[in-house]
């Protein structure tokens, strides 16, 4: 009965706006009209298009009332385009405490707000939507994890370095984005959104959710960079990432530099012999210098070389280091997951190749004490 009664209303008043329009065409289509001065005319044509306009403009207004539901709200009459997608804050379980690094201040931030902000900061916004789908499940899964295990509550939950996820706020990715910031986000919010809650477990418990930028070819073994072995963590193929930008770089050095990096003395370059031995994962085991023996991931880290799958060559009293590869090498290869995405593969299927017989849990289930905290 309300909906007639407002229907009604409309009608009634669209008849008084129509017969007062009618009344104004009347009083200015006399022929004679023509001899009226052109100021004259021009006004009472634009009295008449101006009340068209506010039929047009008032009427259409009126008629979406009948649609407003007994609470006053206004129903969705079409769905929400891509940039008007926003994830439900409020409906983070928990916020993370994030130390920033350059201020040494900690920032509280809910759940999903946070995967949102690592997920831009560790990966490009132009990967497929499947990979960054991937990359949020990963990012949700270690910020879970590390929370699960805090040893001291007093600190906060993690950093915003390498050593832990990197982490920008919102100012921070304006800058790096630019004008690109409000279609990347609205990208990066989305894949968020699509994976909301959801984590990776094995028997039950959220993994260690180890990412690395680009492969060799491989993953590595956790056992063969780090010291424990992981069940999920295992060497597979990644063959997606040999065309990208990553995966081959060199470094050239002097003996010196060498000695400098290692902490050992060196025999002269003529003199200088080396033996590698290689993990399944086709990375550096064992580098054997004269007496020295190091491991592949020393090597890296105390040279700075982007991988620990390296080889080396002697040249005009240099020593070049060609890797192949960018990171540790455990668990998901960025650039591979987005290979795969090319490959028509699912965020479900990328993140149980590259973590080997994991299941999509959800952070209620399995991490209720953090919810209700």
């Amino acid at each position: 009965m309300r909906k007639n009664n407002i229907i009604a209303q409309i009608r009634k008043k669209r008849k008084k706006r129509q017969a007062q329009s009618l009344q104004l065409l009347q009083k200015n289509k006399n022929p004679v009209s023509l001899n009226k001065s052109p100021a004259s005319w021009k006004a009472s044509t634009i009295l008449f298009l101006s009340c068209m306009m506010t039929l047009i403009l008032v009427v259409p207004t009126l008629i979406v009332v009948p649609f407003m539901s007994s609470s006053g709200d206004q129903e969705e009459a079409v769905e929400k385009s891509g940039e008007d997608v926003e994830i439900a804050m409020g409906d983070s379980p928990f916020a993370v405490e994030v130390m920033r690094a350059n201020s040494e201040q900690v920032e509280r931030v809910p759940l999903e707000t946070y995967v949102s902000r690592v997920v831009a900061s560790e990966t490009p916004a132009e990967f497929e939507m499947e990979a960054l789908k991937a990359q949020s499940l990963a990012a949700r899964t270690f910020i879970v994890n590390r929370m699960l295990h805090q040893n001291n509550s007093d600190q906060p939950d993690v950093t915003d370095t390498t050593s832990d996820q990197v982490y920008h706020n919102e100012q921070e990715l304006k800058k790096t984005m630019g004008s690109n910031y409000d279609e990347e986000m609205t990208k990066i919010k989305k894949a968020v959104a699509a994976t909301q809650g959801e984590i990776l477990t094995y028997d039950n418990n959220p993994i260690t959710a180890a990412y690395f930028s680009t492969s060799n070819g491989y993953t590595e073994n956790s056992e063969d960079y780090w010291e424990n072995k992981v069940p999920y963590l295992r060497s597979v193929e990644s063959p997606w990432d040999k065309n990208t930008q990553k995966f081959m770089d060199q470094k050239v050095l002097t003996v010196k530099e060498m000695e400098d990096a290692l902490g050992a003395d060196l025999p002269s370059l003529d003199q200088l012999s080396m033996e590698i031995t290689r993990t399944e994962g086709q990375r550096v085991d064992q580098l054997k210098i004269g007496d020295n023996s190091y491991s592949g991931r020393k090597v890296r880290e105390e040279l700075g070389l982007r991988s620990s799958d390296f080889s080396i060559e002697k040249n005009n009293g240099h020593l070049i280091f060609t890797t192949k590869g960018f990171g540790h090498g455990i668990g998901m290869s960025q650039f591979g997951a987005n290979g795969m995405a090319q490959d028509g593969k699912t965020y479900k299927e990328i993140v149980k190749h590259y973590y080997q017989g994991v299941e999509i849990s959800t952070v209620s289930d399995t991490a209720p004490k953090l919810v209700v905290k």
